[in-house]
């Protein structure tokens, strides 16, 4: 029966990296047609809302003191999601946007080691020259005259290892649901202010284009945290922490389909080494997984 819940659970997982996948197009579609930082607020806002409603009930008891530290991690957040969404919006490919966003895993340790000083595993001291190289092939496959936006999916890296780290160190005892719902208010709350300061808001937004915002909104963001955490209920994190290394491929893959984007030889041999030291950055996690 516990294999039975964990293979369900693996499955959910990967249609969780579908669905975040799917994200980077909905995204992409949406902002043809909606000012970037308004998108991204607006998302996370719609997203938020919907999670507090479905878990209303787990609110029940929480205390401010138990809010406050989420919503620092919230803010972290938000500064993520305005560097991946400003890096989306001026990219001329999603796939490596998507394959440079997820170093994030691989800089996890690292800050840690800079933020609380922890020893990262050697793990990630044999990932970090694969993905910094597999970086250089990314951003300087057309020569040195690189994207900004590879700049700010880096930004997004960083500030989400930066999110991560804290979210491992605050001894945060309230439900799944509640810590994602207020993460993603809190983002969108910062990002619509921004968005108010910097931009100038549309005066209307075409059905389709709202139709993409809708699919971002209730597909790739609620229904995916939602499924992301009944499943990573069910199964081991180190299976979990594997399998949402599926992410930037199946963006990349979509990418491929939907917008015919083509990457150079130099490009996919860049993604292949990010995945790479994705893969050796968890390894102890993947050591686990198949002792299992």
């Amino acid at each position: 029966m516990q294999q039975k819940f964990a293979f369900k659970a693996e499955l959910l997982l990967v249609l969780v990296t579908i669905l975040a996948g799917a994200g980077w197009i909905f995204s992409k579609e949406a902002l043809m047609g909606m000012t970037p930082l308004f998108f991204i607020s607006m998302r996370f806002l719609v997203g938020g809302v919907i999670l507090l409603l479905i878990g209303h009930r787990y609110f029940r008891g929480v205390t401010w003191q138990e809010i406050k530290p989420v919503m620092l991690i919230g803010a972290v957040m938000g500064l993520a999601m305005l560097c991946w969404v400003m890096g989306l919006y001026q990219s001329s490919n999603v796939g490596v946007g998507a394959f440079i966003t997820c170093m994030g895993v691989v800089f996890v340790p690292i800050i840690g080691r800079f933020m609380f000083g922890d020893r990262p595993a050697t793990s990630i001291w044999v990932a970090l020259p694969f993905a910094i190289i597999g970086l250089g092939f990314l951003a300087l496959s057309n020569g040195l005259n690189f994207e900004v936006s590879h700049l700010y999916f880096l930004g997004t890296a960083i500030a989400v290892a930066f999110q991560l780290n804290l979210l491992s160190r605050f001894l945060l005892r309230v439900h799944a649901l509640v810590l994602t719902s207020v993460q993603l208010t809190t983002a969108g709350v910062l990002l619509l202010i921004v968005s108010l300061l910097t931009e100038s808001l549309p005066t209307s937004i075409s059905p389709n284009i709202f139709g993409w915002f809708l699919a971002s909104a209730l597909l790739a963001t609620s229904l995916r945290y939602l499924l992301q955490m009944y499943a990573m209920s069910l199964t081991p994190v180190s299976h979990a922490a594997v399998i949402m290394n599926l992410e930037p491929v199946w963006a990349a893959i979509f990418a491929v389909f939907w917008f015919s984007e083509v990457m150079s030889l130099g490009q996919v041999f860049g993604c292949c080494l990010i995945f790479m030291a994705m893969l050796i950055s968890r390894w102890p996690q993947i050591r686990k997984m198949f002792k299992h």
